[in-house]
């Protein structure tokens, strides 16, 4: 089951940097939130992907604040619930 999830939030966070770039060529998506929702999510599996955030977060500072909350309800989306 374990594999299955990541695999399946692999497929997704690809699914979304794809649709992203190609919302930067059409006029009614918004391309750059696809790409991050797609690096937030492939940041939970991805260690090349958080280090990329990383640099990203420390070179442009006035960005850190949203790439953060972001993380977090993209990561509360996919944790197990304690029931």
């Amino acid at each position: 089951m374990h594999k299955f999830k990541t695999v399946a939030l692999l497929i997704l966070g690809w699914f979304f940097v794809v649709i992203g770039i190609i919302g930067l060529f059409l006029p009614f998506l918004q391309g750059i939130l696809f790409i991050m929702i797609g690096l937030g999510i492939l940041s939970s599996r991805s260690e090349t992907v958080k280090r990329f955030l990383k640099h990203v977060e420390e070179r442009h500072p006035q960005y850190h604040e949203r790439m953060t909350v972001w993380r977090k309800k993209i990561k509360g989306w996919f944790q197990k619930e304690n029931v």
